[in-house]
This record gives structure tokens, C-alpha cells and sequence, in this order.
């Protein structure tokens, strides 16, 4: 059963869907449904999203469910290998993937990600630290890298 909960964070509202016991997705915005239930997973996903937002939490514990193409998945799974605190460009992540040549094509894997923040796709910058793409928006990426990167490591 599929399970949604609108949530305003520090770095603004999202919505969050559940599904058997799984995190599916975090959705940049509230999304309009039928019925809101705050269910035990919802729960722990929000309480480390706040201890996260603070700087209490450096890394997640939450079941998650990852559903896109066999690369995405490829993808998705390096994302979570980057640490707390470090950024890394397009053309590293495309190398750390064995695609080294597939900067855009990650670039788009990153893109489609359902579940941003645990899957840490904001740690994905340009070259030279530049900070671009992200379905949240330049200013949510930039606060979330403020709470985890060292601010001479990003460019605006």
C-alpha cells in the first residue's frame, strides 16, 4: 500500500510516498492527494530528515526502494557511496561507474532520482564547483551542500 505525507523541511516542503515498508519517493513540493497518513516509516524518514537539516545526521537508515532502468539503479547506488561533506563532478561519478565517457547520461540518471537528499544527488557539482541541475532547484542544493560541504568547495 502506497502511503503519502506532505512535510516542510528547513529547506522547504516536500512530499513524502511509501510503499510495503519502503521509501519510494521525496517529491520537491506538496503534492495534492486524496488522503495524508503519517505512518511509523514516515515518522523515522522526517526525524532523520530534521536531525540531517541540523547537521545531527550524516548518513541515512531507512529502507528504500530504488525503481528506474538498470543504469539509474547503477547510478542511484554510486550516489550513496559519496560521503557526507564531499562533492563530486558529473565526469567523477560517470568514471566511478565505469562510464567515463557518460557525463550527460549520469547527468540525467541524477536527474530522474525519486528519492533526493537520501540519495545524495546534490553532491553531484559541475566542473570547476560550479553548482547546476537539480530538481529542487539551485537554492535547495546550494542549503544542502551548506549543511554538508565546505562552502569554498561551491560556486554560484
Amino acid at each position: 500500500m502506497k502511503y503519502y505525507y506532505n512535510y516542510d523541511t528547513l529547506f522547504g516542503s516536500v512530499t513524502i510516498v511509501t510503499e510495503d515498508e519502503f521509501l519510494i519517493k521525496i517529491i520537491y513540493g506538496n503534492e495534492k492527494v486524496d488522503e495524508e497518513k503519517e505512518t511509523t516509516l514516515i515518522k523515522e524518514i522526517k526525524k532523520q530528515i530534521d536531525e540531517y537539516s541540523i547537521g545531527k545526521r550524516e548518513k541515512f537508515d531507512v529502507p528504500i526502494k530504488m525503481v528506474g532502468t538498470d543504469f539509474q539503479i547503477k547510478v542511484w547506488k554510486e550516489l550513496i557511496k559519496i560521503k557526507f561533506g564531499e562533492c563530486i563532478t558529473y565526469q567523477e561519478l560517470a568514471k566511478r561507474v565505469k562510464n567515463e565517457n557518460y557525463a550527460r547520461a549520469v547527468g540525467m540518471a541524477n536527474n530522474k532520482n525519486p528519492i533526493p537528499i537520501i540519495i545524495p544527488c546534490h553532491r553531484v557539482i559541475g566542473k570547476n564547483g560550479n553548482l547546476v541541475g537539480y530538481a529542487g532547484g539551485i537554492d535547495i542544493k546550494k542549503q544542502l551542500l551548506e549543511i554538508e560541504c565546505k562552502k569554498e568547495t561551491i560556486h554560484i
